[in-house]
């Protein structure tokens, strides 16, 4: 019975692992605001809490703004290693002499001992890996926080469903205002700290995952 058990909890967290965990950390829409408190009248219509300049594109600076992000990753990346070594060796010892107190028969079998050993190890390896991803794409993020130097922390996610599979595109990251471009969009290779996310449920994820009893046993199998 004991046995039983353990074996049902580990097909269970086996089970548990299947769903893949996200890299997005970041909150994806803007974290609710504390509201306003009334400020003293500066005494001018200008007002720096909440200004907005007139005679420039209005780009995301604050919480809540919206900035649209231009999905262009193109990573491309090739690995190769060709290493050898060889090693030899060589052993040839021999002794002769006469072995007093040692009766004739035994001295001839022990008076020539001789002992010789060859040895000889060759390694040889190589191998080569090349890896290239593609992402193309544009996602609208919301300004979650203003960082203390100006930066932007922004996130965003975009679902897609059709006949029941359900797409989603997810996108965290930290803006630098200054690099914000005509139509307040920016290109996701000036994004740091960028998580990129794009990941299905339906029938077609299904069709690609591993069942649970095949994974349980391709995890505890020693072959």
């Amino acid at each position: 019975m004991k046995r039983f058990v353990l074996l049902l909890a580990a097909l269970l967290l086996t089970a548990c692992a299947l769903e893949p965990r996200s890299i997005v950390t970041q909150p994806t829409t803007a974290r609710p605001t504390e509201p306003l408190l009334p400020s003293q009248n500066q005494g001018a219509i200008f007002q720096a809490a909440n200004s907005r300049m007139l005679f420039e594109e209005r780009v995301a600076r604050h919480i809540g703004d919206l900035l649209t992000i231009a999905v262009q990753e193109n990573l491309s990346a090739t690995n190769k290693s060709d290493s050898s070594a060889t090693r030899t060796g060589n052993l040839d010892y021999s002794v002769t002499g006469n072995l007093p107190m040692v009766p004739g028969s035994i001295e001839k079998f022990i008076s020539s001992p001789g002992v010789t050993a060859d040895g000889s190890n060759t390694f040889a390896g190589k191998g080569a890996t090349t890896n290239s991803n593609t992402f193309t794409g544009t996602i609208a993020v919301t300004v979650v926080e203003v960082m203390p130097n100006g930066n932007l922390v922004v996130g965003g996610d975009r679902q897609i469903a059709v006949n029941g599979q359900v797409n989603t595109l997810r996108f965290t990251g930290v803006v630098n205002p200054m690099d914000i471009q005509a139509g307040n969009t920016i290109s996701s290779t000036k994004v740091a700290d960028a998580r990129i996310e794009q990941v299905g449920k339906g029938y077609v994820a299904d069709a690609q995952t591993m069942g649970w009893l095949q994974r349980f046993f391709l995890n505890v199998l020693p072959f």
